[in-house]
């Protein structure tokens, strides 16, 4: 446990001194090193790093983010949207539900939330601010329903995760879908009763016909869901092959079908691409490297020790654990919350019979709610960034969206079910 106070306290402080992330993750790990391991050699830090990202679910990561990019600048987007649209338009606080269903559309997709924000904020807010939402509402609802994408698959957290813990990706993003499904019908109740207390009302009604020329404009990007997740859940394709797939069928569909996208275009996209993944991919291999020392000095043993010692069970453990990554999730980024935290607790929760995928979910969740939780959430940054609005006001119509998040992630805290139910049912 000193070893595990030692990394906090130095991560802390490395982190209101304003250092960048892989130094928070990479300093006090080789502070351990120094002072509790200094007679292993220095070459295995090298192999741990290397070898910690060394793994062939990662390759997925890169893909997925490209996958997103490519999407964001081109049609498919925008197509799925206005699918969304003219099936959901006309019901009162229409574009609400749009906004809620472009979201999971696009996450269905991207498995990003920072691109679902910055993809859907340019499309859906002029038109929520037309029909009568408020601004902070509008500005709410749409950094809320990004999250969707780290919960609906394929989702890079979920990818992560399953590096990290050996749980399998597939029952991750199976389980995924459930709980992304409940966590958009509470944005979807939270639109409802704003539409109401507004008196908002639904757009024209669209015709079958002018349904099914949406539905044949969006035929080409209904491909992408249909390939990543049906390839997927069919056993034709690993999750690492189904995000190689998705990006040669974004690049084929954005520039010989849809001709949004030109070689230029290309090259600036995959360059913004590689420098996100070499982003994530330094975190990782920080991360890979602080799991191993916290392994080496058995922190999970001493975690359940003093919980058997204050007679706490599983309970209490997820409350702490939500807790803990509540709080985190104001502070750091998603992806340092989780190289942080899963080490210590994952073999704390497995010591518990806590199913690993109903772990995943509450993890990920959680990492969705720190997304949006001030003074640090990324997605709203993103936002306020993409629409030129003020943080404050973006942090202020967020508020009712993370009381339902709450809700919603002791609901599947305690709910084991409804992570674990869809996996069982498919995969047995």
């Amino acid at each position: 446990m000193i070893l595990l106070a030692v990394v906090i306290i130095a991560a802390v402080v490395l982190l209101v001194a304003g250092f960048e992330m892989f130094l928070v993750l990479g300093i006090p790990t080789l502070m351990i090193k120094e002072f509790f391991y200094g007679s292993l050699p220095d070459p295995v830090i090298a192999q741990k790093i290397v070898g910690g990202i060394n793994h062939t679910t990662l390759l997925a990561i890169p893909f997925f983010i490209l996958a997103a990019e490519l999407m964001g600048a081109g049609q498919i987007a925008g197509r799925l949207t206005g699918l969304v649209k003219a099936m959901l338009g006309h019901t009162h606080g229409g574009m609400g539900y749009t906004t809620i269903g472009g979201s999971m559309a696009f996450g269905s997709v991207s498995g990003s939330a920072p691109a679902t924000v910055a993809a859907m904020a340019r499309m859906v807010y002029p038109e929520m601010r037309a029909v009568g939402f408020s601004d902070r509402f509008s500005l709410g609802l749409i950094v809320a329903s990004a999250e969707t994408a780290l919960l609906i698959p394929p989702s890079i957290t979920f990818i992560i995760y399953a590096w990290m813990t050996g749980t399998s990706v597939t029952r991750l993003f199976v389980g995924g879908l459930a709980v992304g499904v409940v966590l958009g019908l509470a944005f979807a109740v939270l639109v409802a009763i704003e539409a109401r207390r507004s008196g908002i009302k639904g757009g024209e009604r669209s015709t079958w016909r002018q349904r099914l020329v949406a539905l044949r404009a969006a035929g080409w990007a209904l491909g992408m869901p249909l390939i990543i997740l049906g390839g997927i859940y069919s056993g034709i394709f690993t999750p690492t092959e189904a995000a190689a797939v998705s990006v040669v069928y974004a690049i084929f569909v954005e520039m010989v079908v849809y001709r949004e996208l030109d070689f230029r275009k290309l090259f600036a996209i995959t360059e913004r691409a590689a420098i996100s993944t070499a982003i994530i991919f330094v975190l990782l291999a920080m991360g890979g490297l602080l799991s191993y020392f916290i392994t080496l000095a058995r922190v999970p043993d001493s975690i359940i020790l003093l919980l058997e010692a204050v007679h706490a069970g599983p309970v209490i453990f997820l409350l702490v654990v939500n807790l803990t990554f509540f709080v985190a999730g104001m502070f750091i980024d998603p992806n340092s919350a989780l190289l942080i935290l899963v080490p210590p607790l994952y073999p704390v929760a497995m010591a518990f019979g806590i199913d690993p995928v109903h772990f995943g979910m509450i993890v990920t969740l959680n990492i969705s709610i720190g997304m949006i939780t001030p003074p640090f959430g990324l997605d709203i940054f993103v936002a306020s960034s993409t629409l030129s609005k003020p943080v404050t006001t973006i942090v202020s119509g967020l508020m009712p969206f993370i009381l339902a998040n709450l809700v919603v992630l002791a609901i599947i805290t305690y709910v084991p079910d409804i992570s674990t139910f869809l996996p069982r049912l498919v995969m047995g």
